[in-house]
């Protein structure tokens, strides 16, 4: 019997939950073919539900490559994982969180006292841990800051909540200060049109973007070709639309090597 061809073999692509499975398996089709093409055999795309999820499977090898936020990448990086790429946002490889509320709420940093808040999850670097160690950095403990604290599994439900008063307070990321953009930015990328209804109560300090970490036991040769087509996505047309849709950036650069490890610090924060 001979054996299999080269493109049934599968190669198993990770995104996490935080893009909202609608807007993510919209995509996972032109997501597997651009990859199955470059890689020259068939790629499945998954999305984990959570980010917790999306570490473990890259680890236990249910899946090959994953795209991560910045916090797995550090995680899985000091595992020994490689993180092949990162993410570049008008012209930047690093992003930064900022709390909102309701346009017209009021709330500042020194009114949160017994507000509700929704985060994205716990290991969401804008959706949670940046402004929970931005806000202990201020002497604000967020268990006894907050009267209740929910955690919505992506930015737009966070983002909804607080427009539908089921919550007062979420985080959005947005871009670096550098840009001269605004938290608006970002509230626009989520829900597009919905920038005018939500208003800052702070910005956090910067992280790298999120990243393309790729399992141990991947090939050398599949890892090349991985990167190459990563790097390669904004030359075509078909890569720039996934760059927009999937991974929201306009290009890959090469990550450094432990290039995440400031991170660690954001995560003792948040314990």
């Amino acid at each position: 019997m001979p054996p299999p061809s080269q493109s049934r073999i599968s190669f198993r692509f990770g995104l996490p939950p935080s893009l909202g499975s609608e807007r993510a398996r919209g995509r996972a089709e032109q997501l597997a073919a651009y990859f199955g093409q470059a890689l020259g055999r068939r790629v499945e795309v998954n999305v984990a539900s959570s980010y917790d999820g999306l570490a473990k499977d890259l680890l236990a090898g249910r899946a090959e490559v994953v795209w991560a936020p910045p916090f797995v990448c550090a995680r899985v990086e000091a595992m020994g994982v490689r993180v092949l790429a990162r993410g570049v946002r008008r012209g930047r490889s690093s992003y930064r969180s900022a709390l909102v509320a309701r346009a017209g709420a009021g709330l500042s940093v020194d009114k949160l006292q017994g507000a509700r808040v929704a985060w994205v999850d716990r290991d969401s670097v804008a959706g949670y841990l940046l402004p929970v160690a931005s806000l202990k950095a201020r002497g604000l403990e967020p268990a006894r800051t907050f009267a209740s604290q929910q955690f919505t599994g992506s930015y737009r439900a966070a983002l909804e909540a607080v427009r539908d008063g089921t919550a007062d307070v979420a985080s959005i990321f947005c871009p670096p200060e550098s840009t001269g953009l605004t938290f608006a930015d970002g509230v626009e990328v989520v829900l597009p049109g919905n920038r005018e209804g939500y208003e800052l109560i702070a910005y956090t300090e910067e992280s790298p973007n999120d990243g393309v970490p790729v399992g141990m036991s991947v090939a050398p040769e599949l890892v090349g070709l991985l990167e190459r087509a990563l790097l390669g996505l904004h030359e075509s047309e078909d890569g720039r639309r996934l760059l927009e849709d999937i991974f929201t950036a306009e290009r890959f650069e090469p990550a450094p090597r432990m290039g995440y490890r400031a991170l660690y610090r954001v995560a003792l924060a948040s314990l």
